[in-house]
């Protein structure tokens, strides 16, 4: 039975389950062992790819400890695609800064008050990495607003008319914040950032050389083949590649001697139904689907999200920046299409399957 069928017959929403190819960190990621966490590199040496990134935050961290005048590092924004490195570049700063990293994100500051207790206990350089920044509550932005511009902490003690303002004074510290939606980050905000930079998508051969530093950190030994077929099924992230491969390590120790050959990896590969450009069943079925209902015609977002059974925020973040990289969707004002090469695409599929 065919990958396009079997979806058909099954209906034509997607059953809930997180996609080997989602770059989005999910909850087998977060369970990582040791070992597995030690995957993230710690300066820039053993950071791959993001050059001009690298460049600049090296200049920027060298400057600093140049003057050694007792100043931080200009507050950080990073944004991008998930997956690209955000949280581990963000690890690298602080290595590189020889400073303590305090660690949370948007969604966890729920109230005034657990920001002014993280800032409060920060030391003299700390930095302080938001991540999902864009998530930060309006009144827990307006108290970051001093925090990061004047080093100073508004809080008010009691409640009625004996309430009264205190100003505290804090130590001079970084904010590293982190973003898959700078359009959603509020401008105030935003401009309190001295270093704003977007991560970029990996080059195939970059995403060979961190397989390959993954193969050798987790002791597998792996063709150079193998590792040029992972990169190009890795949609140029090396949250994904990482993911793939250790699938594919899986497969290589209950179906052989745990070497991944050429072979090995296009079997796994083949059982996972990720073909030849990274593109996982969903993808193809949300292509499907608005082929199947629209031909040639534009498709609306929301419209999009009803035939899928996804999120619109979902397709957004998750479907679209890859498609859309690959030249697979086009957007229009009145829609998206999907394009030639993504029919061409799905036709190859369609016969191989």
């Amino acid at each position: 039975m065919s990958i396009q069928r079997s979806f058909k017959e099954e209906g034509a929403a997607l059953p809930k389950k997180e996609r080997l190819v989602d770059s989005k960190l999910n909850e087998a990621d977060a369970e990582e062992s040791e070992i597995e966490v030690s995957l993230r590199p710690v300066d820039f040496k053993s950071y791959i790819g993001q050059e001009r990134l690298k460049s600049n935050l090296k200049l920027a961290i060298d400057a600093v400890k140049k003057r050694n005048d007792g100043t931080a590092l200009d507050h950080v924004l990073l944004y991008g695609p998930p997956g690209l490195g955000k949280t581990t570049m963000a690890n690298v700063i602080a290595h590189e800064m020889n400073a303590n990293l305090r660690v949370t994100s948007g969604p966890a500051i729920e109230r005034a008050g657990d920001l002014a207790s993280i800032l409060t206990n920060l030391q003299p350089g700390d930095v302080l990495f938001i991540d999902e920044i864009h998530r930060l509550r309006r009144t827990v932005e307006e108290i970051l607003y001093s925090a990061m511009e004047d080093y100073k902490l508004d809080i008010v003690i009691g409640k009625g008319p004996a309430a009264r303002s205190v100003r505290l004074d804090l130590p001079k510290f970084t904010v590293i914040g982190a973003t898959t939606r700078t359009g959603a980050l509020a401008g105030p905000l935003r401009d309190r950032f001295g270093i704003i930079h977007r991560l970029e998508y990996y080059r195939e051969k970059e995403i060979e050389q961190i397989i390959a530093r993954t193969a050798g950190i987790l002791k597998t030994e792996i063709s150079p083949e193998a590792t040029a077929l992972l990169s190009t099924r890795s949609r140029l992230t090396p949250r994904i590649a990482n993911r793939l491969f250790k699938r594919v390590r899986d497969y290589a120790d209950v179906n052989g001697d745990g070497i991944i050959d050429k072979k090995t990896a296009e079997d796994a590969l083949l059982m996972m139904e990720v073909d030849e450009l990274g593109l996982d069943p969903a993808d193809r079925n949300m292509l499907e689907l608005m082929l199947d209902n629209y031909g040639d015609r534009p498709v609306g977002l929301a419209t999009i999200a009803a035939l899928t059974g996804d999120e619109p925020s979902t397709i957004e973040d998750y479907y679209e920046p890859y498609l859309l990289q690959l030249g697979m969707l086009e957007r229009t004002p009145r829609g998206r299409l999907v394009t030639l090469k993504a029919k061409e695409h799905l036709e190859k599929v369609r016969k191989k399957s």
